[in-house]
């Protein structure tokens, strides 16, 4: 009996089954036909966070496929966009010959070899009449005093300290520049920029020309900065334009005792055992401007940098970038300082206002460096240290305060206007 009992009982169970799902389908279509309801049901939605990468997981198989497709074209347009980049640097060798003359014209009215006529000094300022005005009174008052200084004292040769002063003037590389580095920045008469060759790997090459002077021999210090302009095969995506991926220094011939880059300690050392004091003498790096030319070398072969060091070579291909695009271009203006108002309105790693994004500065490689100077030394050498000035063993020590290091600081974000 419970046997037939339980038999004839799953009928029934199924029969009230399938009543209560024809109820709830018809309480959800009288739910979903509720306004008020939908609504609600739409913000909650909208209110659920997803992301690009999650909706495309919804998608069907096929439209994946498309997505694909599509994937394949945009690596062909990067590489287009890889050859537009090598023509525009053909365009930049092309035009950089045709301003050279006129830097060379430059470098003769700042060194004093060459005198501007009356028509090349001719320059009409936006307060022409008001300085006009303010001049014929001065002129007045002070002529006697002119003659007298004119008399009294030759008048100053070119520009004086002109490549030294816009040293000064930009944040970026007067955070570069220690005391000791200024008498040797003032013998700096011109900055060039040369290109590579055609069907060379791209390149630039920035030239410092110095006069004859008493800290080292070279006439001519050079960094190379070797760029990349094709798509990553493991990223092709990242690809926004010609990138500084290395860059080589100069060995610079410093004269007996003028090596600013290094300094010399005094170092008393205790043995252990009969309680002796020796006094032993090393060197070790001393920040300046010109461990610029001493550069770190990029990570190959599968190696990795640590953090500090990616900052560093970061940091150099900046500054790189900005004296080719900004500095050697708009010397004068640096100088005068009317250009440094100008970069608030651009991008200050020196890439013009344009409709993309600057490539220059994407992936670390940009930026406002407030940059801090390559090779520092870290204190905390055991034993009682003195430094010494120079390179050399048995200089006169140097002021306590003379060692002091300028603070680094981190680079700021990048601006575009």
């Amino acid at each position: 009996m419970a046997d037939n009992s339980f038999s004839d009982g799953a009928p029934s169970d199924s029969l009230e089954a399938a009543k209560d799902a024809s109820a709830a389908e018809k309480l959800t279509d009288q739910v979903m036909q509720n306004p008020q309801v939908l609504a609600a049901l739409q913000e909650r939605l909208d209110s659920v966070s997803h992301t690009p990468s999650s909706y495309i997981e919804t998608l069907p198989k096929a439209v994946k496929r498309r997505i694909n497709a599509l994937k394949q074209l945009q690596v062909k347009c990067a590489h287009i966009e890889a050859k537009f980049y090598e023509e525009v640097h053909d365009l930049e060798r092309k035009y950089a010959a045709l301003y050279q003359p006129l830097f060379d014209k430059r470098r003769e009215f700042v060194t004093g070899d060459v005198e501007p006529t009356d028509a090349e000094s001719e320059w009409h300022s936006e307060n022409e009449e008001e300085d006009k005005l303010a001049g014929d009174m001065k002129s007045k008052v002070v002529i006697a005093e002119k003659e007298a200084e004119a008399a009294e004292e030759p008048a100053p040769r070119g520009i004086p300290e002109f490549w030294f002063t816009i040293f000064r003037n930009v944040d970026m590389l007067s955070e570069l520049v220690q005391e000791y580095d200024e008498p040797i920045l003032k013998h700096l008469q011109d900055i060039k920029v040369k290109f590579s060759d055609p069907g060379q790997p791209m390149s630039f090459v920035l030239e410092f020309h110095f006069e004859p002077n008493d800290y080292f021999t070279n006439s001519v210090l050079t960094k190379t900065y070797k760029m990349k302009s094709e798509p990553d095969k493991a990223d092709p995506f990242s690809f926004e334009g010609p990138e500084i991926v290395d860059c080589d220094g100069c060995t610079i011939d410093w004269k007996k005792g003028k090596n600013v880059t290094v300094k010399t300690i005094k170092k008393k050392q205790k043995h252990k055992g009969r309680g002796t004091v020796r006094t032993i003498t090393k060197q070790v790096p001393n920040d300046s401007f010109f461990n610029f030319f001493s550069p770190l070398k990029a990570s190959g072969d599968g190696e990795s940098l640590d953090e500090d060091s990616e900052f560093t070579l970061a940091s150099d291909f900046e500054i790189g970038h900005f004296f080719r695009e900004r500095i050697v271009p708009r010397a004068v203006l640096y100088f005068t300082g009317e250009a440094i108002e100008d970069d608030d309105n651009v991008c200050v790693c020196g890439a013009r206002p344009r409709t993309h994004g600057c490539c220059w500065c994407s992936g670390g490689r940009g930026g406002n460096g407030e940059v801090t100077a390559v090779g520092e030394f870290e204190e905390g050498e055991e034993g009682e240290e003195e430094e010494l000035e120079g390179d050399e063993e048995g200089e006169e020590e140097d002021d306590a305060d003379a060692s002091l290091k300028k603070e680094p600081s981190q680079p700021s974000e990048c601006k575009q206007q």
